[in-house]
Order: structure tokens, then sequence, then C-alpha cells
């Protein structure tokens, strides 16, 4: 299985792949449930090897580690999941 970040990176640099809807859905423990949120709502910062940054409904950045990424969906089907 391909980390989640290299995945994510795909999406980002190669045009072919990158085309589509993207929803990431990331296990949040304050409400102990799968969240999801768009791909256009994720900031990657090439520096930060641990994570990225969501946005919520609000706008308010939240600090999510890729360990708690659990799915990955392009255009409603579901292309990557984590194990367990």
């Amino acid at each position: 299985m391909i980390p989640i970040h290299e995945l994510l990176h795909r999406i980002q640099w190669d045009p072919e792949f990158g085309r589509g809807e993207f929803v990431i859905g990331y296990f949040d423990r304050v409400a102990q449930r799968i969240v999801q949120v768009a791909l256009r709502d994720i900031r990657l910062d090439p520096a930060d090897r641990f994570g990225f940054q969501a946005l919520d409904e609000e706008g308010a950045a939240h600090s999510v580690p890729f360990h708690r990424v659990r799915e990955v969906w392009r255009d409603g089907a579901l292309i990557w999941q984590r194990p367990g």
C-alpha cells in the first residue's frame, strides 16, 4: 500500500491522476468518528513531513497527522483505505 503522504503528493503533482474531486477521511479524536474534508480544504506544507492543515466548515485550520487519515475518495469511489 502506498503511504498516504505519497498519495497526496501524487494527487497534487500528477495532472492526470489528480483530476477529479478528492475527499480525505481522517479520524477526529474529539468527535470519535471519521471526518471527511474535501482535498481543496487541505493545506500541505512541504516542510511538514508528519501532517497537514484541514479547514473546517467555519474556516478554522486543524492540524491532522498523516497517521489519522483512514480513507481517500475520488469522485465518490474509495481509492485508498488504511487497514485495521
